[in-house]
C-alpha cells in the first residue's frame, strides 16, 4: 500500500456539491493499494501511520503523533498513487488492485486507524471527490507498507 500523508490544519471532501467528510488538524493521508497487498499490510500501515511523529512538540520539533496531537485522520482513497509513469506519457495502472480488493483494503485500513485510537473521517471510495486542504508547514511524507 501506499499513502501520501499530509499533515493539515483542515481537510474536507465534496462529492456532487455536498460535503460530505471534514476535520480539522490532524493528517490527510491519500491511500492506494496495490494488487499484491492485503489485510495485513493495511492494519500495519494503519499502525504505523498512527505511530508516526509528525506533529509538533512545545519546542517545534516534529515529536508528536497523531495520537499525541489529538489530531483527526481524513483518508481518501487514490488509486492514482499506484500509476507505473516509467513509460510513455500515459499512466498505466496496472499495478493497482482491482476496485473490489482496494475497497475491501481501503475499508480494513480505515477501521484499523479507528482501532488504534485516530478519529477518522473518510472520503467517498470510487466518487469523483473535490479535496480541499490547507496543508501545515508544508509536511508531505509518502509511505509505503513493506509486502
Amino acid at each position: 500500500m501506499l499513502a501520501l500523508v499530509q499533515r493539515v490544519i483542515e481537510a474536507s471532501v465534496i462529492v456532487n456539491g455536498q460535503t460530505v467528510s471534514e476535520i480539522q488538524r490532524g493528517m490527510l493521508v491519500f491511500l492506494g493499494a496495490l494488487h499484491e497487498d492485503d489485510e495485513s499490510v493495511a492494519r500495519n500501515l494503519a499502525v504505523r501511520l498512527s505511530k508516526i511523529r509528525i506533529f509538533e512538540d512545545e519546542n517545534g520539533k516534529m515529536n508528536l503523533s497523531i495520537l499525541d496531537s489529538g489530531g483527526q485522520a481524513l483518508v481518501v482513497s487514490q488509486f492514482t498513487l499506484c500509476a507505473d509513469l516509467s513509460r510513455g506519457n500515459r499512466p498505466s495502472f496496472g499495478p493497482a488492485a482491482e476496485p473490489e480488493k482496494a475497497k475491501r483494503l481501503y475499508n480494513e485500513f480505515c477501521q484499523s486507524l479507528s482501532d488504534a485510537g485516530v478519529p477518522v473521517q473518510t472520503g467517498e471510495f470510487g466518487a469523483d471527490m473535490k479535496v480541499g486542504l490547507v496543508n501545515d508547514g508544508p509536511v508531505t511524507f509518502m509511505v509505503s507498507e513493506p509486502r
